[in-house]
């Protein structure tokens, strides 16, 4: 099959890319109002950038009336959050807390969620994440016809728990990640395989 995408209506497009790139990792992500209310939201199209600095994407997409969601206004407004990496134990959770809801609901209540204070910002942690990246604002794209919101977020400090560390570092078969994939399916890190990268030539 062959695909002209840029002649696809943006759903179409938008439903080739999310079966195409898989599976997403997922930022669930902190912030907290000016007023302080705190917001909790989960975002698949996400990534790394460069290593330094310590950058993160998070993509943002706007609501259907072309109004900004709470963690790109929160983002906006104070330049903070918490970038969790959400594992199988809190899929569940994760995925409660993606209702839209007005924006003085606290995420963290309607999951059941117990919040931790951050070392280095303002908006709090989940408490049990396995994974929690505090970070701070470092630049911010308005992107598309959308349009979208894109953060590239500096993390400042990381919350392991250790019992997914080896050597460490998080392993990931202990940590089992969930990634996004079309739809409503989900995978995780539990089952990892290795493959080694060519020996580099001799000099």
């Amino acid at each position: 099959m062959e695909v002209d995408v840029s002649a696809l209506a943006p759903g179409a497009a938008y439903r080739l890319m999310i079966a195409c790139l898989v599976p997403r990792p997922i930022a669930w992500v902190s912030t907290v109002s000016p007023r302080g209310v705190a917001n909790l939201a989960p975002f698949s199209f996400f990534g790394g950038v460069t290593s330094d600095p310590p950058l993160v994407m998070v993509s943002v997409g706007r609501r259907r009336d072309g109004s900004r969601k709470d963690t790109a206004a929160n983002l906006l407004a104070l330049g903070e959050a918490v970038v969790h990496i959400p594992d199988r134990e809190r899929a569940q959770a994760m995925v409660a807390t993606s209702a839209e809801v007005a924006p003085d609901t606290d995420e963290f209540e309607l999951a059941s969620l117990a919040k931790a204070p951050a070392m280095r910002v303002r908006p709090p942690r989940v408490a049990d994440a396995s994974i929690a990246l505090e970070c701070v604002l470092e630049r911010h794209l308005e992107l598309g016809r959308g349009p979208v919101d894109a953060f590239l977020l500096r993390i400042v400090h990381a919350h392991l728990a250790d019992a997914i560390l080896v050597d460490g570092l998080p392993d990931p078969e202990r940590l089992r990640a969930v990634g996004r994939l079309g739809g409503e399916r989900y995978s995780d890190t539990a089952l990892t395989f290795d493959l080694p990268r060519p020996s580099r030539p001799a000099r």
